[in-house]
C-alpha cells in the first residue's frame, strides 16, 4: 500500500518486515488454492448449473482477478530484466525494458495490497446502513454539548455524500442552554454506510476551555460512539434469519421484558398524556433500549426491537472478533484493536489538532473535520487502512498457526 504524503502510517507489531511489493508465501499459497477451487467450481458448474455455487464462484472471483493481475506483472518483470541483461540487446531494447521495469515496478505495491486485501472475508455487516449512537460521558455539559457537535459532525458528512439520514431518537440535555444531548441515534439508510463508518466507534475526546470557565484552563471530555448494522425490521425482508435460535440476528421473546412508559420531554400535548414510549430488556445481558419518538406505540416497539436485535447482533459478532484476536496474540505477541470502550481520536480546540490514536493521523483544521468535510474523510479513510492491514496481518498469523499445525500433525502421522 503506497504512502500518500502528510499519512502516519500505523504503529503496531508486525510477524515480518515483508516488503510492499511481496506477498507472504503462505498468503500466496492460499490466494492460489482459492483460485484453483475457483477453477474447480466453475468448470462444474458450467455442466451442471447452482446458483449457491455460482455466488460462491462470484465471492473468490476476487481473489482469482488479484492473483491473476500480480503475478502478470511478476512475470512481466521477469522477462523484462531477461531482455533487460540480454547482451544482444541494443541500446534501445535496454532503455524500452528499463522503462517498463519502472512503471510494472511502481504498480506493485497497489497490485500486492489489492491481493492481500482480497483474501480477507468481508465483514458480515459491511453491505448494510447504519446506526449512530452517541451518549456524552465524563465531563458534565462539556460532554454534552460536544456529543451534539459529533451529531452535526456525522450528520453533515452524509448530507455531504447525499446519504438519507433519519434521527430516530433525540434527548436534549435540558440542564445546557446550548444545543446539547444526552443520548441521539441517527439512522444512516445508505447501503455499505455501516463499512465506512464503523472505524467511527470507541471514545472521542474533547480538550477545551469551556464558555463558563474563568481561569482559562483546558478541561478534557468524552463522548461514546457506538456504529450499528442498521437491520430491516422483519427478517423476510432479506437473508437474515430473525427465527434460528443459532442466528446472530434471533432473540428470544421470554429473554425481554418489554414496558410501556410516558414518553418525556418535548413533543406537545400528547407525549404527556399516553403511554407510547416503549423500554426493552434484554436480561441475559442486561441491555436496555428505550424509543419514544413515535405518538404510535407500535412504531416505536418496532423500532426498539429493530435497535435490540442490532445491538445484540453487535455484541455477538464481537465476541467472536475477541476469540480470533485471543488466537492472532498466541501467534503475533500482540494485535491492535479498537472497541467501544477505547480512546480513538483526541480534538484538541487549543491547537487547532484533531488525532486519531490508532493511526497517527493528525488534522491541523478542526472545523473542517467538524463540519465533516474532506479533512475527516482522510481521517476515517486512514483508518480503515489501518483495518486493513491489521486484517492482513492477522490472517498471516492464522495461516502460518495452521500451517505449523499441519507439519506438526505430519510429523506425529510419520513417527
Amino acid at each position: 500500500m503506497v504512502a500518500r504524503p502528510g499519512f502516519a502510517r500505523a504503529r503496531f507489531q508486525t510477524t515480518s518486515s515483508e516488503p510492499e511489493s511481496q506477498v507472504s508465501p503462505v498468503l500466496l499459497r492460499r490466494a492460489r488454492a482459492v483460485a484453483a477451487e475457483h477453477a474447480q467450481l466453475s468448470a462444474a458448474n458450467a455442466d451442471n448449473y447452482d446458483v449457491s455455487v455460482a455466488k460462491k464462484i462470484g465471492e473468490l472471483s476476487t481473489v482469482c482477478t488479484a492473483l491473476k493481475d500480480w503475478e502478470e506483472a511478476q512475470s512481466s518483470l521477469t522477462e523484462l530484466e531477461s531482455l533487460l541483461n540480454d547482451p544482444s540487446s541494443d541500446a534501445e531494447i535496454r532503455s524500452l525494458a528499463q522503462s517498463d521495469i519502472d512503471s510494472t515496478t511502481a504498480s506493485l505495491p497497489k497490485l500486492t495490497a489489492q491481493l492481500k486485501n482480497s483474501l480477507v472475508p468481508p465483514h458480515p455487516f459491511a453491505d448494510m446502513p447504519c446506526m449512530i449512537e452517541i451518549h456524552p460521558g465524563a465531563g458534565g455539559s462539556e460532554a454534552s454539548l460536544f456529543a451534539h457537535s459529533l451529531l452535526d459532525m456525522y450528520k453533515d458528512f452524509c448530507a455531504r455524500k447525499k446519504w438519507p439520514t433519519n434521527l430516530a431518537s433525540y434527548t436534549a440535555d435540558e440542564s445546557v442552554p446550548d444545543d446539547a444531548l444526552t443520548d441521539a441515534l441517527l439512522e444512516v439508510n445508505q447501503p455499505g454506510s455501516y463499512d465506512i463508518l464503523r472505524s467511527e466507534a470507541g471514545v472521542h475526546r474533547v480538550q477545551r476551555v469551556p464558555a463558563t470557565e474563568k481561569k482559562g484552563r483546558t478541561h478534557t471530555s468524552a463522548v461514546s460512539v457506538l456504529v450499528l448494522p442498521n437491520l430491516p425490521e422483519s427478517g423476510a425482508e432479506s437473508a437474515l434469519d430473525y427465527e434460528d435460535p443459532n442466528s446472530d440476528y434471533y432473540i428470544g421473546p421470554q429473554d425481554v421484558r418489554s414496558e410501556t412508559m410516558r414518553a418525556r420531554g418535548a413533543g406537545g400535548q400528547h407525549v404527556n398524556k399516553t403511554d407510547s414510549a416503549i423500554r426493552l430488556t434484554h436480561i441475559p445481558t442486561g441491555i436496555v433500549v428505550a424509543m419514544q419518538d413515535s405518538r404510535s406505540q407500535h412504531k416505536n416497539r418496532e423500532k426498539a426491537w429493530q435497535l435490540l436485535r442490532s445491538k445484540i447482533a453487535q455484541i455477538r459478532r464481537e465476541q467472536r472478533e475477541n476469540e480470533v484476536i485471543a488466537l492472532r496474540r498466541s501467534v503475533m505477541g500482540g494485535v491492535a484493536r479498537t472497541g467501544r470502550e477505547d480512546k480513538v481520536r483526541t480534538y484538541n480546540f487549543s491547537q487547532n489538532r484533531v488525532t486519531d490514536h490508532r493511526t497517527g493521523k493528525e488534522s491541523s483544521n478542526l472545523p473542517g473535520v467538524l463540519a465533516g468535510e474532506e479533512p475527516l474523510e482522510e481521517i476515517m479513510e486512514s483508518v480503515r487502512e489501518w483495518m486493513s492491514e491489521n486484517e492482513v496481518r492477522g490472517l498471516l498469523a492464522e495461516e502460518e498457526l495452521r500451517a505449523k499445525q499441519d507439519e506438526s500433525g505430519g510429523d506425529n502421522g510419520k513417527k
